[in-house]
């Protein structure tokens, strides 16, 4: 099957199936914001405004990695961007693996910094592409979409159990520290299963610029999988994706993980403005989520405004009720407390909570 014909397919499942992780949560119920009962700041004069890899962000969040690759992805690709750019916010593509080898493809992800001339948009490729392809590769990826940031994709969960599937991982370090001369910041991200400290100090001596957790809570790119393989009678690769449908760590659990000192991203279940604000307050620079936005944007770039305004209004009550009159507040000033499995997990692994 063709990397376009595989894009579409993911695509349609995340828009019908329930496709995101079922027994394990992201952990943002666990962190709770201290309640200021005495705010002393006026919530109309609340300021999302942030900056994040130098540039400019109206709210802390991006439009997660959705789609690209395929022509009906384009319409898609172009209402997030037009979203994301009159919001004054971030946006991703999806892994430009298919423009790479169609170059017929490119409009499906072109049509982002076209619809978006002034956002931050970040290209995306997989950590096994760089390994096949090279710096130069990574180079034109970046001026495809004249991009701020490249991310690099590690979903080696997904690959697994995909007939398709690349299994090989080695050398990928090697060529994530190789296209990290590029002049342009590369970020990492996971894509479902978060990221430990053991690799997060692994990418830190890289010389990536920011981490993006993606932990377990929102998509299962294992569940994806499932239906794929229910479709072709695979009844192999249906329970493989059944029993790692939940594998991983937790969204909040990896943000712990990842504090290393770079800048991150907190992704993986977000879904409200309290879990922006949850996210950011343990260590998130800024967030994003991609699921929230797919059926939206199939209607058109109006639906995906009013998903994402919401949100920060969302955000601003939080940090309302917090005493958080800016961003940067949010993130050095608000107190927080720990509970249940986060808890449990973050003392199981020896960090000082």
């Amino acid at each position: 099957m063709s990397t376009s014909q595989r894009k579409i397919e993911h695509m349609k499942l995340c828009a019908e199936k329930p496709v995101e992780a079922r027994n394990s949560k992201p952990g943002f119920d666990d962190i709770v914001l201290v309640h200021r009962a005495l705010p002393e700041i006026d919530m109309d004069n609340i300021d999302l405004s942030t900056k994040f890899l130098g540039k400019e962000l109206q709210a802390p969040f991006l439009i997660a990695s959705i789609t690209g690759g395929h022509p009906a992805t384009t319409p898609v690709n172009a209402a997030l961007a037009k979203a994301a750019g009159e919001l004054g916010i971030g946006i991703g593509v999806g892994s430009q693996r298919a423009a790479i080898e169609d170059s017929s493809q490119k409009e499906s992800f072109t049509v982002v910094r076209e619809e978006a001339p002034d956002a931050f948009v970040y290209g995306n490729v997989g950590a096994a592409q760089i390994k096949e392809y090279g710096i130069e590769i990574a180079e034109s990826l970046v001026d495809m979409l004249d991009a701020d940031a490249l991310a690099v994709h590690l979903n080696f969960l997904q690959e697994a159990i995909q007939p398709e599937g690349d299994r090989d991982a080695t050398g990928c370090l090697e060529a994530i520290e190789e296209i990290c001369s590029l002049n342009v910041p590369v970020i990492v991200k996971e894509t479902g299963a978060g990221i430990s400290r053991e690799d997060a100090n692994l990418l830190k001596e890289a010389g990536v610029s920011a981490i993006d957790v993606g932990g377990v809570g929102g998509t299962s790119w294992a569940g994806v999988e499932v239906y794929r393989a229910r479709q072709r009678n695979d009844t192999l690769f249906e329970d493989l994706g059944e029993l790692f449908w939940d594998f991983g760590i937790p969204t909040v659990s990896s943000l712990v993980e990842c504090r290393v000192g770079l800048p991150l991203i907190a992704t993986g279940g977000v879904r409200t403005g309290l879990d922006i604000a949850r996210s950011m307050a343990i260590g998130a620079d800024v967030a994003s989520a991609a699921l929230p936005f797919v059926g939206p944007a199939l209607n058109d770039a109006e639906a995906v405004k009013e998903r994402l305004e919401k949100m920060f209004e969302e955000l601003k009550v939080a940090m309302f009720l917090c005493g958080c009159g800016d961003v940067e507040s949010l993130k050095t000033n608000c107190p927080v407390a720990v509970t249940g499995k986060t808890l449990e997990y973050i003392k199981q692994r020896g960090f000082d909570i």
